[in-house]
């Protein structure tokens, strides 16, 4: 079992275990973290859905991410992820919700070095980030992301 495929699993398990169900919002994971997610059998117990929002313009008409905020700041930031995991949590009516943000490379992008992640996760909308700064190739760096979501929202959960 792969690291990321442990982590999802662990993260049902105790979701599940406090009745809690799960939306995801994506975009540099481009569905990587919603597919380690629903892998284990039963996870429809507690996932309700993803959006890959993968443009940023997406960010704002779908998840409600502010379009200002965007403006300003651009889409690999703090604020957008923690956003990205309210909106998903309110668009599909979960009460748990998970985001990831970023540069995967091979190069910068708008003046942003690859590697750089904004991970987040919110609980009955109290949110938590946090900001990554991944080595790696641009596979490693999607699986490393989508890893720390799954961990920062077991955190969230287990206290």
């Amino acid at each position: 079992m792969t690291m990321l495929a442990a982590a999802a699993d662990g993260l049902l398990a105790v979701t599940r275990e406090r009745g809690l169900t799960v939306a995801v919002a994506e975009s540099l994971t481009g569905g990587m973290l919603s597919s380690a997610l629903v892998g284990p059998p039963g996870a429809s117990d507690v996932v309700l859905g993803a959006v890959v929002a993968y443009a940023t313009d997406v960010k704002s008409t779908v998840l409600g991410v502010d379009a200002a905020l965007l403006a300003e700041r651009g889409p690999v930031d703090a604020d957008v992820a923690g956003q990205m995991a309210l909106g998903a949590a309110r668009l599909l009516g979960a009460r748990c919700g998970i985001a990831t943000t970023g540069v995967a490379g091979p190069g910068p992008q708008d003046g942003v070095p690859a590697g750089r992640v904004h991970v987040a996760a919110c609980v009955d909308g109290v949110v938590r980030k946090r900001r990554l700064d991944l080595p790696g190739d641009r596979a490693e760096i999607r699986e490393r992301a989508a890893l720390a979501a799954l961990e920062l929202l077991h955190e969230i959960v287990t206290g």
